[in-house]
């Protein structure tokens, strides 16, 4: 069973999310593996989502929570995360800091009793809980849960993003909906030429939400696509956080190539919202934070930003043929994407 929730800018209370994670969290009887980048609740939330932790760990349940060791990127994207280890502490279950440098470990997922899985683009913040586009993604299978505890493992073993997302993509038949777990960096480029691929292959609707998108691959096939014009394609963006790529393109040389696929790429049916800037303490984080690529039937939903440093972070995606799913995606970044004026790539004084 596949299930799957979107979250807008004010379309939720930060508690009722917090409500949403308890009930997942609550039902475990054996396990608890969660993987947060970052997990970080006011109290009154914390103590909803701390408190499911808590119980279930008073009952016997195992729980371990690994987490991202911070580090600072020339431009805040992804936002750094701002996990509050003394929550996490105070929870009294086992816990580890991933490190990686300069990649992050990125991922927002959940393995419960073996057998489910929530996963999807959400950090466990107030913020991500309330005022930005994400995408919530719950699974129930076995075969699922196996994928996310390897990955899982290798990341509690080792403590490095660089050696964890060595699962290798298969497709795994979940009622007759074909689902392939990727994760990454083990497989980080083959995930964006497989995106790429879908995009390039669409014959009908191509939709996109991705704070960013960098990745040579996923931009070299968005640029054809919107130049053949044969397909109906639209999107939206980060505009605050495409515009800080585009002004570190500037800075590194990456800018001659980048930016003309970027531009071309961006073109046709794609908007940006217009987010409040990062700082390093008190800004609101209201970013359009949903990952999700669309291609016809087939949707692409996780943690990954289509974009080169999403290729070496710790990332997840599932990979899911289903016309249902796909036309429920789409309507909902059509809904987003609306809200939105047309992408202006520089800052305009």
């Amino acid at each position: 069973m596949i299930d799957i929730r979107t979250l807008t800018d004010g379309g939720q209370a930060a508690i009722e999310t917090a409500a949403t994670v308890a009930d997942f969290l609550e039902d475990a009887r054996r396990s608890l593996d969660l993987a947060q980048y970052d997990f970080h609740l006011a109290p009154e939330t914390a103590a909803i989502v701390g408190g499911a932790i808590t119980k279930a760990a008073t009952r016997g349940v195992v729980v371990r929570i690994a987490y991202n060791i911070d580090h600072r990127n020339p431009i805040p994207v992804p936002p750094p995360p701002e996990p509050d280890v003394q929550l996490i502490a105070s929870l009294g279950v086992p816990s580890k800091g991933i490190a990686g440098v300069p990649d992050l470990m990125h991922h927002k997922y959940v393995v419960r009793d073996g057998d489910a899985v929530w996963t999807g683009s959400m950090n466990w913040t107030d913020d991500s809980f309330s005022r930005q586009e994400n995408i919530l993604v719950t699974v129930r299978s076995a075969e699922v849960a196996a994928a996310y505890t390897a990955d899982f493992e290798q990341l509690w073993q080792t403590g490095i993003v660089e050696k964890s997302g060595f699962v290798e993509p298969r497709t795994i038949g979940l009622d007759r909906t074909p689902v392939r777990v990727w994760f990454t960096p083990g497989y980080g480029e083959d995930l964006s030429a497989r995106i790429a691929r879908a995009i390039g292959r669409a014959k009908r609707r191509v939709r996109i939400a991705s704070p960013v998108i960098t990745t040579g691959p996923v931009l070299g096939t968005l640029a054809q696509v919107v130049a053949d014009d044969r397909v109906d394609i639209a999107g939206v963006v980060d505009q605050t956080q495409v515009r800080g790529v585009v002004y570190q393109w500037s800075e590194n040389g990456n800018i001659s190539w980048k930016l003309p696929l970027l531009r071309a790429a961006l073109a046709r049916g794609f908007t940006g919202k217009l987010s409040t800037p990062w700082q390093p303490e008190g800004s609101l984080h209201d970013f359009m934070h949903a990952k999700v690529t669309v291609a016809d039937d087939i949707v692409f939903a996780g943690s990954f930003n289509l974009s080169r440093s999403g290729e070496m972070n710790a990332e997840n995606v599932l990979e899911i043929e289903s016309p249902e799913l796909a036309d429920r995606l789409a309507a909902y970044i059509d809904q987003i994407r609306v809200l939105y004026p047309d992408v202006v790539l520089e800052q305009t004084r």
